[in-house]
């Protein structure tokens, strides 16, 4: 191992590999990367998920199957700071700087991490100047330590074992690195020779440090100053400025992009035109064997001088195409209206007589189940009984989960009333049906969880209904406000702000914590409304039916049906404002408390314009 044993004579195992004091006796974690942790103070870290890259969709409050335990690409710290249970190698004792004021007494009891040997010491108790390391100004609490700076070590080194310590009389003496074999030549052009007005052309593998461990001179042109090779954190910042860049320009419907945008602006780093989409897509260089990386394998890279950032252009010239959006890898769409062949071929080489109108009314018919039957008979059935006439309404609920072969046959059949109340529908695959179910005219979500039903938020309905939100879990105004209000990402120029339940005629809302401001919004969002159902709303009280009755209401001229069944909090004095809705046809009072069935038949017999009947208690409906 290239030790030298101190003293006469040899020595035994143990004077081998036991020293006073070697780098990997200093204390547990000497040498391993500590794992550093948000500092809560940025941009990227106050705000919220975007809910459209990969990591987001991979969480499970957004649908996904939680595997890859990721932040939000959006939410990826700039400058993250060491944990607290990081102490120093040397003393072991935490970072003091908030006991003093100085600056060079704060810096001496600072935490420093070196980039090049992940050692985390006081720069105090190495009884070395500040001027000897060389401290990373865009990460805190980061340096590379005047050791691995003495020593010539880069970041290359620090996957290599590190150069042991040998003993010697009187004390220690480090051994020099091992000697490196020469490099090979650069072809295409002489190492440092000028190219291109004001760049310095580079061989690809060019190293930022010279043989022996001694540190490279910097790099200078005749119109420039010397230009100093990047260091490894400085570069994987950069490339993450400019994947955030990248992901800036692609249109996106969260509401900070306006934030990220002004993030961009004053981070002093702009994506250079020439540069490889496939590098800046993604936050790293394209993978080996790549179409990018064999169109520039001959090519050149060049450094500007003066710029101290990483390396531009590779090659010089023209930007290539951007990629094409990626499309979705399972697609399906309905089939024809009228799919061929428009007759039933028999194995005789005949056609049967029926036409496929006349199949069509058979199969008018019959049941779900008998339908799957049929499909199972030829492949000329299968077509025809995927029509969507034979399928108006589909029924999945009650089932724990969905499969992909579900999702598919729904949307193959494109039904007009889907129920899937009671079911373990996840936000990924009701946003993926509802995408493709534009005529959908009636939904039914009772019993799912509002983790799911957020999926309406951002997914097109207009054919809607009938909405069925009943006894959903943990909806409250918040919840409802994000979906009674119009979409944020509206076209420029766009003046209607219409909600998402604009032409929705039945909503039902039973057993949600519903208040007047949630049914404010709903006056205003939702003015077509000619059934409501706010049965057992805890909330709903009198002062609710002064809303729903108001003069500036929309729904006092719209409604026939209402369910309050179950309001505790009604009582005697709201019935007359009932009187003020002439097109009401039933009125279901049932479970109220405090509603006394006196008043109630008071109301059933003066009415709004007609007497109502009364086939039970506290129930009022009219023959229309």
């Amino acid at each position: 191992m290239g030790l030298e044993v101190p003293g006469k004579g040899e020595a035994g195992p143990s004077a081998l590999l036991t020293p006073p004091m070697s780098s990997s006796s200093r204390g547990p974690g000497a040498g391993a990367r500590r794992r550093r942790t948000r500092c809560r103070r940025c941009r990227a870290c106050v705000r919220t998920e975007c809910g459209d890259c990969h990591f987001c969709r991979d969480m499970k409050k957004f649908g996904g199957p939680g595997r890859m335990k990721q932040s939000c690409l959006l939410r990826q710290c700039t400058a993250p700071v060491l944990p607290h249970t990081a102490v120093c190698l040397l003393c072991g004792e935490a970072g003091k700087e908030d006991t003093v004021e100085g600056e060079e007494e704060k810096f001496g009891l600072s935490l420093m991490e070196c980039t090049i040997c992940n050692e985390i010491v006081h720069p105090g108790c190495l009884k070395m100047g500040k001027a000897e390391g060389v401290i990373n100004a865009e990460i805190p609490n980061c340096w590379e330590c005047p050791r691995c700076t003495q020593e010539g070590r880069t970041s290359k080194d620090s996957g290599e074992r590190r150069p042991r310590e040998a003993p010697e009389e009187g004390g220690w003496r480090r051994l020099p690195p091992p000697r490196i074999g020469p490099r090979r030549p650069w072809p295409s052009a002489p190492q440092g020779s000028e190219s291109e007005p004001g760049f310095l052309v580079l061989p690809p593998w060019a190293p930022s440090r010279e043989l022996g461990g001694k540190p490279k001179p910097p790099l200078a042109s005749a119109e420039g100053p010397a230009v100093p090779s990047p260091s490894p954190q400085r570069e994987k910042l950069e490339r993450f400025k400019r994947m955030c860049q990248l992901l800036e320009r692609v249109p996106d419907t969260s509401s900070s992009s306006s934030d990220s945008d002004s993030d961009s602006d004053s981070s002093g780093t702009s994506l250079s035109e020439d540069e490889a989409p496939g590098e800046a897509r993604n936050g790293r260089r394209p993978a080996r064997g790549s179409s990018g990386e064999k169109e520039n394998r001959g090519g050149r890279r060049a450094v500007r001088p003066g710029s101290g950032g990483p390396l531009l252009s590779w090659p010089l010239g023209p930007a290539p195409p951007p990629r094409p959006p990626q499309l979705e890898r399972h697609v399906v769409r309905p089939p024809p209206r009228s799919p061929e062949p428009d007759t039933l071929p028999l194995a005789a080489g005949s056609d049967h007589p029926l036409p496929r109108a006349a199949w069509l009314r058979v199969f008018q018919h019959l049941g779900p189940r008998e339908l799957c039957i049929c499909m199972r008979v030829c492949r000329t059935w299968s077509r025809w009984c995927y029509d969507k006439r034979l399928w108006p309404r589909m029924d999945l609920s009650r089932r724990k989960s969905l499969t992909p072969p579900m999702l598919s046959g729904v949307v193959r059949r494109q039904p007009r009333a889907l129920d899937l109340s009671w079911t373990g529908v996840s936000k990924k695959q009701l946003m993926w049906l509802l995408n493709r179910l534009q005529g959908l005219q009636e939904l039914v979500l009772s019993g799912c969880s509002w983790l799911s039903v957020s999926a309406l938020g951002s997914a097109p309905l207009p054919a809607l209904r009938l909405l069925d939100l009943r006894w959903i879990e943990d909806v409250k105004d918040s919840q409802l406000r994000e979906l009674l209000l119009p979409p944020p990402d509206t076209k420029p120029g766009q003046t209607e702000s219409r909600g998402r339940l604009q032409g929705v005629a039945e909503l039902r809302l039973a057993g949600l914590e519903l208040t007047d401001a949630s049914l404010r919004l709903l006056l205003r969002h939702a003015p077509q409304l000619s059934a409501l159902d706010l049965s057992h709303c805890a909330h709903v009280g009198d002062p609710s039916v002064h809303l729903l009755t108001a003069p500036t209401s929309p729904l006092r001229e719209t409604l026939v049906h209402l369910n309050l069944a179950g309001c505790h909090r009604l009582t005697d004095h709201c019935l007359p404002l009932f009187r003020r809705c002439p097109r009401l046809r039933r009125l279901d009072l049932r479970s109220c408390r405090q509603l006394s069935p006196e008043a109630c038949a008071r109301l059933a017999a003066a009415g709004p314009p007609g007497p109502f009947r009364c086939p039970e208690e506290k129930l009022l409906l009219k023959d229309s």
